[in-house]
């Protein structure tokens, strides 16, 4: 019996983990998101300083920052976990490839032009392998009945 309960305890720990992963990382995406809309002279300028000015049209800003921020609603709701998922591991990954000097060599001793503050890309996508890792034991989503999502035994 002492097991069992156990087993729930841990069972119910991931399931909340999970769910404060994805809202923290569906909360980046709007911010992400919202920031092309806010200033998408700041969004111009980062695609022109880490992705070769792909992508870094002012009138573009506001195509992508929705595209962010509906990834980001999705990615907090628990939505298309299959593909959400998937495409927010691709927007994360594409920032930690334009950051790659910064994740390398933080402190620019050896690589230059890098910036510390820029290491949490390589975390950030982590947390997002994680939640594909465990997309089906993600239980708190929309969706989902109560007594689906933390079971009793």
């Amino acid at each position: 019996m002492m097991s069992s309960h156990r087993g729930l305890a841990m069972s119910n720990t991931k399931a909340y983990a999970l769910l404060f992963l994805r809202l923290s990382l569906g909360l980046l995406m709007l911010v992400w998101g919202a920031d092309k809309f806010a200033n998408p002279s700041h969004g111009v300028a980062v695609a022109d300083g880490f992705y070769f000015g792909l992508f870094g049209t002012r009138e573009l800003m506001p195509v992508l920052g929705f595209a962010q921020l509906v990834l980001g609603i999705l990615v907090m709701l628990g939505l298309a976990r299959r593909y959400v998922y998937v495409a927010l591991a691709i927007v994360t990954g594409v920032t930690l490839i334009g950051v790659w000097r910064s994740v390398l060599d933080p402190w620019g001793w050896y690589l230059g032009r890098t910036n510390a503050l820029f290491f949490p890309s390589l975390i950030i996508f982590a947390g997002v392998l994680v939640l594909l890792a465990f997309r089906d034991e993600d239980r708190l989503v929309v969706g989902r009945r109560r007594s689906d999502s933390l079971r009793t035994g």
